[in-house]
């Protein structure tokens, strides 16, 4: 099996997933998307997995390939090669199937509850987790439920997962997240113009989440596994 991940920076790349991915015996190309084109053709790809970065969904100004990575994912969808979405690829991929993200009310940015829903409990890749849980999230901006999607996991602010046929999935949260790119994310907090404002504990969060990371970790991992074991079903 062969999967590309589409990384838009490079301290957001696959983290865990990589792991659990090359763990299975997959070949993992990875595409720094603003640096150039794709290693291969996308679409060839036997599962494609789109990860997070600083910038917005809808920041196309600043980063004009946004727009093609929308158009791509459409395809991909359309083509029906599975997907998969974290944070910002997440609501990449909801703009690809129709919808369009937009500023949340509130950033999410640490440790966040998620409750999942009803349809969790039958989805292939969330039916392993706790019906509550504390996800590490970096985000200011949400999507609204694509059209035809099913809702598979809330926070208190935002739609935190979802499911298209295809199959594909968009979460909001970082369960691909390492140990050394939190510590990063945490430790730069101040390029961040929203964790300024919110006034974040960068300390606190530290601390957090180096009590947390492990476990989040092996749930990260789990979940990759799930995703391959769903499409190859």
């Amino acid at each position: 099996m062969r999967a590309l991940a589409i990384v838009h920076q490079p301290d957001a790349g696959p983290g865990v997933f990589a792991e659990a991915l090359r763990s299975r015996g997959v070949e993992l190309d990875q595409w720094l998307i603003p640096d150039g084109p794709p290693p291969a053709e996308p679409s060839g790809y036997d599962a494609v997995l789109t990860f997070g970065g600083a910038m917005h969904a809808d920041q196309e100004a600043d980063h004009p390939w946004l727009q093609g990575e929308k158009s791509l994912l459409a395809e991909l969808i359309d083509r029906r090669v599975p997907l998969l979405g974290m944070c910002l690829g997440s609501q990449l991929v909801a703009e690809a199937a129709g919808t369009a993200a937009r500023r949340a009310s509130a950033p999410e940015i640490g440790w966040h509850e998620v409750e999942l829903t009803p349809a969790a409990d039958h989805d292939p890749l969330l039916a392993g987790l706790p019906r509550r849980f504390e996800a590490f999230q970096w985000h200011s901006y949400e999507t609204p439920l694509p059209p035809g999607a099913t809702a598979l996991a809330r926070s208190p602010v935002c739609l935190q997962a979802y499911r298209l046929e295809g199959p594909v999935w968009g979460i909001q949260f970082h369960a691909e997240v390492s140990a050394e790119d939190a510590e990063h994310w945490i430790d730069d907090y101040r390029s961040d113009p929203d964790a300024v404002r919110v006034g974040l504990d960068a300390d606190s969060l530290r601390q957090r989440t180096r009590a947390a990371i492990a476990d989040w970790n092996r749930l990260g991992r789990a979940l990759c596994e799930r995703f391959l074991g769903a499409i190859s079903a």
